[in-house]
């Protein structure tokens, strides 16, 4: 057993591997090969090249370019945004809203009392003046009448009467005078004769004057038996119809009407309604139709819609530039695409104390019948300046001191604060009306750099440009005002500005 086990150092080496000469094959010696080696190395090569030009020289570079723009920030100008002091435009805008009413409305109410026993028109039916709307039956006026024919007759009679007896006092006063002066009567009888006749005369008079009053009542019925007929007052549209066939009609206008009626009667729905509610167009809380149902109050209501008005509450900031026979831009919610062109007619002369703003009136053509009362529009005053004002951006301006001015840069860019006075301020730019000149340089941007007798490097908007004036095309603050954004739609300005919209 002890034999079997043999010492791994005892057994004796392999023999090397012979070729087919014979000869031992040499063994490869332990580790890499040098083609490793020399792959290994390179790909190390490679890598480092990669970092450095990949890494290291882009933010060398970017460091250098950091460092170049500081030292040259260090050493520059400070930058400040300007522009050039430019003209206002000539011609500006002011857009408000208001309502179209009827240039004449009128409500119809009975002046008889009875039952409609006819009517021959409805809502939208167009009247001509002096045409016929209804009759009414009005019996106690017909009886009236004819009692008044006959008190008039009686008076009449009893005229006859108290004119004969005239005549015979007459006829005996002056048989008496003779007799009296023969000394056949006594002078009291004279004198009692001469009193009957100034009785009769009085008594004639008297006569007279009932004759006249009752001739006056009777045609005072006759007028009122004429309002059986109810009839148009002028040529319109028939906007309401509150009666119907078999409606009792009382001339006190009793009852509860369902139309938009007025505060009171006789007063139109514009002067019913408050400045602000015309511009709203907040013109009737009734949404009853008129059509019937009603059984007192007016009776039709009847517009004239050949020519519109619409009143609206001008900002009193603008009062002084709104003139009667100024044209005026109306654009209609419905009608976005065409323009209707307006007048000022009127202006109420006084500024509302709530509000603050001028009631103004504009007129409009209406006889194609394309608008309608009650209808949202928006006016356009167009103004037209003699001599526009300077304008610049609301940013310039700035309180130094107790004073109001921008600061100004002189030809060699140098900052000097330089006083104004401000006109009309529109929020995003304002009206210079002293201080500056047209081509002044102003700063737009006002920080902390910007000091007196700073030199500066100015900063020109792209569109402008430094050597060039403002004034360019555009729509600017004072074209809209600080109501002129309140437009219907993008069609309804493009159509303000460009004038392409369909001109009615």
């Amino acid at each position: 057993m002890a034999e079997e086990y043999i010492a791994a150092s005892d057994i004796p080496d392999k023999p090397p591997p012979k070729d087919e000469h014979g000869r031992e094959q040499q063994q490869p010696r332990p580790g890499h090969s040098p083609r490793k080696w020399f792959i290994f190395v390179l790909l190390v090569v490679i890598a480092a090249v990669v970092v450095f030009f990949v890494g290291f020289l882009p933010r060398h570079k970017r460091n250098e370019e950091i460092d170049q723009q500081a030292r040259q920030r260090s050493q520059a100008l400070p930058r400040v945004d300007v522009q050039q002091v430019r003209d206002s435009p000539s011609t500006t805008t002011l857009m408000v809203p208001g309502t179209t009413l009827a240039y004449t409305e009128a409500y119809i109410y009975a002046r008889a009392s009875g039952y409609v026993t006819r009517r021959f028109v409805d809502i939208g039916d167009r009247v001509h003046t002096g045409q016929l709307l209804a009759t009414i039956d009005a019996p106690d006026l017909d009886k009236q009448v004819a009692q008044a024919r006959s008190q008039l007759a009686q008076s009449q009679s009893a005229l006859g009467q108290v004119q004969a007896q005239l005549q015979l006092a007459s006829v005996t006063w002056d048989r008496y005078k003779v007799l009296v002066g023969k000394g056949v009567f006594s002078r009291q009888d004279g004198d009692t004769q001469e009193a009957n006749f100034r009785v009769a005369e009085a008594n004639v008079r008297a006569a007279e004057n009932t004759v006249q009053g009752n001739r006056d009542n009777l045609e005072r019925l006759v007028v009122l038996q004429q309002y059986e007929q109810v009839r148009a007052p002028f040529n319109g549209v028939i906007t309401a119809r509150n009666v119907d066939v078999g409606s009792l009609i009382t001339a006190q206008g009793t009852g509860a009407p369902v139309s938009n009626t007025p505060a009171s009667p006789g007063t139109s729905l514009a002067g019913a309604q408050g400045n602000n509610e015309g511009s709203s167009g907040s013109v009737s809380s009734s949404a009853t139709p008129p059509t019937g149902g009603a059984q007192g109050g007016e009776m039709f209501g009847i517009a004239s819609i050949d020519r519109l008005r619409v009143l609206v509450s001008v900002p009193e900031a603008y009062s002084d530039n709104i003139r009667s026979g100024e044209r005026a831009e109306l654009f209609f919610q419905e009608r976005p695409h065409d323009r209707f062109d307006g007048a000022v007619t009127r202006t109420s002369s006084s500024i509302d104390q709530n509000t603050r703003t001028l009631l103004v009136e504009v007129s409009a053509d209406n006889r194609r019948g394309m608008l309608l009362p009650g209808m949202y529009v928006v006016v356009n005053f167009i103004q037209t300046k003699g001599e526009p004002p300077l304008l610049i951006p609301g940013a310039a301006i700035v309180v130094r001191n107790g004073k109001t001015g921008v600061y100004r840069i002189d030809n060699n860019n140098v900052v000097h604060f330089q006083p104004i006075q401000i006109g009309r301020d529109y929020g995003d730019e304002s009206e210079i009306s002293g201080g500056l000149k047209e081509g002044d340089v102003i700063a737009t941007t006002v920080t902390d750099a910007v000091n007196e007798g700073v030199k500066i490097d100015p900063q020109f908007p792209k569109k402008q440009g430094q050597p060039q004036m403002g004034g360019q095309s555009g729509q600017s603050a004072a074209n809209t005002g600080q109501y002129g954004e309140q437009r219907l739609d993008n069609s309804a300005q493009k159509s303000s500005k460009k004038g392409v919209g369909k001109k009615q």
